[in-house]
């Protein structure tokens, strides 16, 4: 089968609006969450998110396009455009039939569905109201559909809608169609847009979310014996994918080489994971199995690490069960202590981390470590509270949705 590189990435999340800025506050540990400024959230159990930081839609759309659009949509047209001009790609040059894009979002339009439902509600009108853009915007493929529209591409194109896991299944399959010869160039990655009245009120009365409000830039805390849930957040992320030789026939730079994904389902829960990550296990089994890899060649897991009482132990220990001793050699880390979780985004912006280390040479932090949890192995290493460099050749990054979908994919230093 054909070889895949990624060529191009764009990133909006809550601790910087563009590539180099994420990659930038990744490495220096910053944390994202803060209290919450879209809505009044004075009457929540829990009064705070990672909320993007100084973005203005209007700096990249027009307001009248920005409107007929969710925020999860505005948001991939954002990383999209960072990503294509990243990429040199000249559309006048390659074979627009074959460019296709695969996108991932958990929800769609949730603010959309909240604003106009309430709106109906509210309304004194004997027939209630319905903007005529309700549809259009929050159906989570329109977000695909925009970006494909915008960029002539003509090939494969769809939404992944796997709750946590959504935009690592988008990224799989962008990854698929192309060394199977379906597609040159792909276009893919993923955006959420749940904090909201409605997204911070289902979580949190799923007992689902931190309730730390007295210090919400800590209350993220993976891998931590005090930690008491996730902190949601908002974003996106975009990946070029190319077939090596077409990348390398324009000149491309190649960031890193997609090389194997995984994918299973828990069969478990609806919710709570396999509590000993059985789903987990077998995911990053076939990925490296994909990948015509050994398990001692992965140096990196970016692990899906929510800061969840079950989901992390089960994690660690699906760890532990498929590498091993290797295990101890490995870096582990949750990049959610600093973004927050962006569901089905996370894949992406995760995804883009794995890059990051790989570009680097060093590994991203898990945040806001305090206290040992003895649930947790000693001997792993979870990259506690600051960087570390080392040599970085290939990585896993791990997602895991509701439902019991299990995703991983790794990216390798291309040589």
């Amino acid at each position: 089968m054909r070889r895949v590189v990624v060529t191009a990435v764009g990133a909006l999340t809550p601790i910087g609006n563009t590539y180099k800025e994420y990659a930038e506050a990744l490495l220096k540990g910053v944390s994202g969450a803060g209290t919450i400024t879209r809505f009044d959230a004075e009457n929540f159990k829990t009064k705070f998110a990672c909320e993007l930081q100084n973005f203005d839609i209007e700096q990249f759309l027009h307001r009248r396009e920005a409107k007929r659009m969710d925020p999860f949509t505005q948001y991939a047209m954002v990383v999209a455009e960072e990503a294509m001009a990243n990429s040199g790609l000249d559309l006048e040059s390659i074979d627009l039939n074959r460019a296709g894009v695969i996108w991932g979002s958990g929800i769609g339009g949730f603010e959309t569905i909240e604003h106009d439902v309430e709106e109906a509600t509210l309304s004194t009108s004997e027939i209630p109201r319905y903007s005529p853009f309700l549809i259009p915007k929050l159906i989570a493929d329109i977000a695909p559909g925009h970006i494909s529209i915008k960029y002539g591409f003509k090939g494969i194109n769809y939404c992944t809608v796997s709750a946590c896991a959504s935009s690592t299944h988008a990224i799989s399959n962008a990854f698929d169609y192309i060394r199977w010869n379906k597609a040159d160039i792909m276009l893919t990655g993923g955006s959420e847009a749940a904090v909201t009245k409605a997204g911070m009120g289902g979580f949190s009365s799923m007992k689902a979310l931190s309730q730390r409000n007295d210090d919400p830039s800590t209350a993220s805390r993976p891998f931590d014996k005090d930690r008491d849930g996730f902190v949601l957040g908002e974003g996106g992320g975009a990946l070029v994918l190319e077939e090596l030789e077409h990348a390398k026939k324009r000149g491309a730079t190649i960031l890193a080489e997609v090389v194997g994904v995984g994918m299973t389902a828990d069969a478990h829960h609806i919710t709570a994971p396999h509590p000993e990550g059985d789903g987990a296990k077998r995911v990053m089994r076939l990925a490296i199995e994909d990948a015509q890899m050994n398990k001692e060649d992965i140096d990196y897991i970016n692990v899906h690490g929510t800061s969840t009482p079950l989901g992390d132990i089960a994690e660690s220990r699906a760890i532990r069960g498929v590498f091993e001793d290797h295990a101890y050699d490995l870096n582990i880390s949750s990049t959610k202590s600093m973004t927050g979780h962006l569901l089905g985004a996370a894949g992406a912006i995760e995804a883009i981390a794995g890059i990051v280390a790989i570009q680097h040479q060093a590994i991203p932090p898990t945040i806001n470590h305090f206290t040992d949890d003895p649930e947790f192995d000693p001997k792993l290493n979870f990259t506690f509270n600051e960087a570390q460099a080392r040599t970085v050749k290939a990585v896993i990054s791990n997602t895991f949705g509701f439902g019991g979908h299990n995703s991983s994919i790794i990216f390798k230093k291309y040589d």
